[in-house]
């Protein structure tokens, strides 16, 4: 064990990533208490509006990504530079997917239903960059050997196959599971494999006429969602702040209300 943490951890090329995938996270959690504390009216933080125009905090992050990124690129992955621009490229990331929502949306969604989609972007990103850390690569490459990384045929083999379970598995409305099966090739094995999401490319192109498999692939979308959808929603308010009421519908005018005399 030891000895898996200090090569797939502690090696000095992979500190960058995990500085990154540190400031990204803690930059995520300091956010999200800022703005919940914006929110509930506590505290001496104020949403930032000079001149009467909200600056939202994807600003400076998408600054702090630019230049963390070309840094990076031009400082290599050694040395106190590498560091510094991994730390500045995560801060800027963190504030940037957590108003994903917001640039998804082109609106002010961060405490709406559709808000929810930044915290689920975070969470993905964080275990993706874990999985890397770890010592997992893109499309199962570090499951060959040393005899058959010399192999070309092998390699452009191996990763043109992952390629097509990894679309096979978007394309049946799975995106989770497909960015996961970039990194863990059986993931994208698993989720091919099973039954494609109702209304999914998938579905619309192979289930159309077979209304047996339409049948089965919406029973377990219901359960499945039945199962897990509690438990996430939970864990996104637990870390994000749970989004706002929606609006009643306006009451319907009662007779009268706006003056009308009845015939």
């Amino acid at each position: 064990m030891g000895q898996w943490f200090h090569d797939n951890i502690t090696e000095p090329g992979k500190l960058p990533m995990l500085l990154a995938l540190t400031a990204f996270v803690l930059t995520f959690l300091l956010t999200r208490t800022v703005t919940r504390l914006i929110r509930a009216g506590r505290g001496p933080f104020r949403n930032v509006t000079p001149g009467g125009v909200h600056i939202h905090h994807v600003v400076p992050g998408v600054i702090l990504t630019v230049i963390g990124g070309f840094g990076a690129v031009g400082s290599g992955r050694h040395g106190w530079s590498a560091a510094v621009f991994a730390v500045v490229f995560g801060i800027g990331a963190g504030l940037v997917l957590d108003e994903f929502a917001l640039i998804v949306h082109l609106a002010d969604v961060y405490w709406t239903e559709e808000g929810r989609r930044s915290v689920e972007v975070v969470v993905l990103a964080s275990a993706l960059a874990m999985l890397v850390i770890a010592g997992f690569s893109p499309l199962g490459v570090d499951s060959l050997s040393a005899d058959e990384q010399q192999d070309r045929a092998t390699v452009i083999s191996t990763v043109v196959l992952n390629l097509l379970l990894v679309v096979v598995v978007l394309a049946k409305g799975k995106p989770r599971m497909a960015l996961i099966g970039v990194l863990i090739p059986f993931v994208a094995l698993f989720g091919a494999i099973r039954l494609a999401r109702p209304g999914s490319p998938w579905a619309r192109r192979f289930y159309g006429g077979r209304h047996r498999a339409r049948a089965r692939a919406a029973l377990r979308s219901y359960r499945h969602d039945r199962r897990w959808n509690g438990p996430r929603r939970r864990f996104q308010n637990l870390i994000g702040g749970a989004p706002d009421a929606p609006d009643a519908p306006d009451a319907p005018d009662a007779p009268g209300s706006r003056g009308d005399t009845p015939d």
